[in-house]
């Protein structure tokens, strides 16, 4: 067994390998259907991690900042596979959440965008949002993620995983999109109700 100390000071006895959503579900169903994100020991946290030692557990929803940030960051996810699909062969690099929303940099390559296209990206989002997908992180090898982006031909992402010590690094999956990602997102995609692209703009890469 292992104690699981809640903001109020209160302690949850609960089975080593439970995870924060089995903490909120043992408090009650309301605040389970509403939790979307979690830290433990001051780390950011997904919601089906497994706890395995006495910490200090802190669960998210919508209301607070740093469930907005795993909300957004999400999205932004969800907002890449739906490009992917869209445009074939486009280079994604980073994708975080900011202080209203989101953004994702891509190198659209031969392809061309315009504001036309954002409806059809937004209709697409929500297409895989319905599908309820599971957000899934797992550990990759530095080799294995530097091979992995160098077969989509996405110099961005070798670039940003040469400079990431081995061992420290994670994908995450859901549906069929994998991407590069530290963690903080929101139980599964079916959360994600309603989506809108604000804008289209130019970037240059790491500012060069």
């Amino acid at each position: 067994m292992i104690n699981i100390t809640l903001p109020d000071g209160s302690i949850k006895e609960m089975e080593s390998g439970s995870t924060p959503m089995d903490v909120a579900m043992s408090i009650s169903q309301g605040l389970a259907r509403n939790v979307i994100s979690a830290s433990f020991n001051g780390t950011k946290v997904e919601t089906k991690t497994p706890l395995t030692e006495d910490g200090n557990l802190v669960l998210f929803t919508f209301s607070n900042p740093e469930g907005k940030e795993a909300f957004w960051h999400s999205t932004s996810h969800i907002m890449a596979q739906a490009v992917e699909e869209l445009f074939p062969g486009v280079s994604l690099t980073i994708g975080p959440a900011i202080d209203n929303g989101f953004y994702y940099d891509i190198d659209f390559k031969e392809h061309s965008i315009s504001e036309s296209d954002i409806p059809k990206i937004e209709a697409r989002m929500l297409e895989i949002a319905r599908g309820k997908h599971e957000f899934t992180m797992r550990s990759v090898s530095k080799a294995d993620a530097i091979q992995f982006y160098k077969d989509q031909d996405n110099t961005f992402k070798v670039e940003l995983i040469e400079n990431l010590t081995d061992g420290d690094i994670t994908f995450c999956d859901h549906d069929t999109f994998t991407d590069l990602c530290r963690g903080g997102h929101v139980p599964n995609t079916g959360i994600i109700k309603a989506v809108k692209i604000m804008s289209i703009a130019g970037a240059y890469w790491r500012g060069d």
